[in-house]
C-alpha cells in the first residue's frame, strides 16, 4: 500500500508537529490550515488566524502558525510569539450569559498572575466544549494597550496526545475601550437598564450646544415621577419596587419614539427628553403616562396599578438657556402636577 505523504512545511515555518514524530492525519491538518490561513492574510481580512497546539496535560502552548499582523503587533518573531504573548496578557475576559433569554452577560476576570496557574485547567475546559471565544487584555511595547478578541475551535488527535486549537483575533480595541468608559461613568442603571443621569447631563449640553448654534429650534425636558411609590414599597416589599421599576422601564422603552430619551434620574424619577417646545414634550409625557396606566404590573399573580406624574420644561421657555434652570423649571411643574392630584402631565 502506498504511503501517503505530507507536503513539504513552508520556509518560515517553526513550529513542531510537521517536523516531529507525529501522525500523517495531523501533520495534514496542520498542513491544510497554514496554507488556508495564508490565504485569508493575503485577501486582506482583517482578523489574524493562528494555529496553536499543546500536549496533554503539559502547561506549554505553542503556535504551528501566527499571522504577519499578529507577530508585528507583538514586535517579536515567529519563534518566540508564543512567549511574548504570553507574558504581554494583562488580563482575560470571559462573557456568558446567566439567564436563558440572554439579556444578563456575566463577565469573569482572570489577571495575568491568576492565569498562569490555570492554563492547563482552561485547555481542558476548551477540549469539552470544543471552543475558544475570551478577550484579552494586552501589552505593547512602548506602552499602548490593547483589546484582543479570540475566537478558535478545538481538534484533538488522541493518538498523539495534541490539541489543536485553529481561530483568529481581531482587535476590538474600540469597542471594549468605549464599554469601559461607559461603566466607568455609570452610564447603564444596573436594575432598569436604563442611561443614569450623568448621560442625561450630556444629552442635554448637547442639545443646549445645537439650539444655541442654530441647529435646532427647541427640545423639552420631562421629569417623571411614580405616584405613592412607597406605598408600593411598604405593601408588597422592596423586591415587588425593584420589579416596578425594571417593567416601568421597559413600557417607557417602549413607547418613546426612536428620536425620544428616557432615563433614570434616581430613586423612582425618570427623565426624558425630545424635539420640540413644549407642545410637543407635553405630547410625549401624556403617551407615556397613559401608557403607565393602562399597564398590568402583575407582581408574582398579584396586580399592582402605578400611575405617573410629570414636569415638562422647553429650552425656548427660557430667557437665558441652562441645564440648571431647566431642570427646576420641569421638577416645579412636576411638584405642580402632584399637588394637583397626580397622574397628570404639566407644562406652562
Amino acid at each position: 500500500m502506498k504511503q501517503k505523504t505530507v507536503q513539504k512545511a513552508p520556509a518560515n515555518y517553526v513550529g513542531r508537529i510537521l517536523f516531529g514524530n507525529f501522525s500523517d492525519a495531523i501533520k495534514e491538518r496542520v498542513q491544510s490550515i497554514i496554507v488556508a490561513s495564508e490565504n485569508m492574510e493575503q485577501c486582506g481580512y482583517p482578523l489574524m488566524p493562528y494555529l496553536a497546539a499543546w500536549n496533554e496535560g503539559e502547561n506549554i502552548i505553542w503556535y504551528e502558525y501566527t499571522g504577519k499582523r499578529f507577530i508585528e503587533l507583538l514586535g517579536c518573531t515567529s519563534i518566540n510569539v508564543s512567549r511574548v504573548f504570553r507574558e504581554a496578557i494583562l488580563d482575560r475576559r470571559v462573557y456568558r450569559y446567566t439567564d436563558p433569554a440572554g439579556y444578563d452577560v456575566e463577565e469573569e476576570i482572570l489577571t495575568r498572575q491568576q492565569l498562569s496557574g490555570k492554563r492547563i485547567d482552561l485547555r481542558e475546559e476548551v477540549k469539552k466544549t470544543g471552543q475558544v471565544e475570551a478577550v484579552y487584555q494586552v501589552g505593547l511595547p512602548g506602552g499602548r494597550v490593547i483589546w484582543l478578541k479570540d475566537q478558535g475551535r478545538i481538534e484533538t488527535f488522541p493518538q498523539d496526545k495534541i490539541s489543536l486549537s485553529l481561530g483568529c483575533l481581531t482587535d476590538v480595541t474600540k469597542e471594549m475601550e468605549q464599554k469601559d468608559l461607559l461603566e466607568k461613568i455609570g452610564y447603564f442603571d444596573e436594575l432598569t437598564g436604563l442611561p443614569q443621569r450623568k448621560i442625561m447631563e450630556r444629552i442635554l449640553e448637547v442639545k443646549i450646544g445645537e439650539r444655541e448654534r442654530g441647529h435646532i429650534k427647541d427640545f423639552s425636558f420631562l421629569m417623571i415621577d411614580i405616584d405613592f411609590f412607597k406605598s408600593v414599597n411598604d405593601i408588597h416589599g422592596h423586591l415587588a419596587g425593584d420589579f416596578i421599576l425594571e417593567e416601568l422601564a421597559s413600557v417607557m422603552l417602549a413607547t418613546k419614539r426612536k428620536e425620544d430619551d428616557v432615563g433614570r434620574y434616581g430613586g423612582e424619577e425618570f427623565y426624558g427628553i425630545c424635539q420640540g417646545a413644549v407642545k410637543s414634550g407635553k405630547d410625549f409625557a401624556e403617551r407615556l403616562r397613559l401608557k403607565i396606566a393602562d399597564h398590568h404590573f402583575n407582581y408574582q399573580g398579584e396586580k399592582i396599578s402605578i400611575t405617573i406624574s410629570i414636569g415638562v420644561a422647553a429650552a425656548g421657555e427660557l430667557a437665558s438657556l441652562n441645564m440648571t434652570d431647566l431642570l427646576e423649571l420641569a421638577d416645579k411643574r412636576l411638584y405642580k402636577a402632584k399637588q394637583q392630584g397626580r397622574n397628570r402631565v404639566v407644562g406652562e
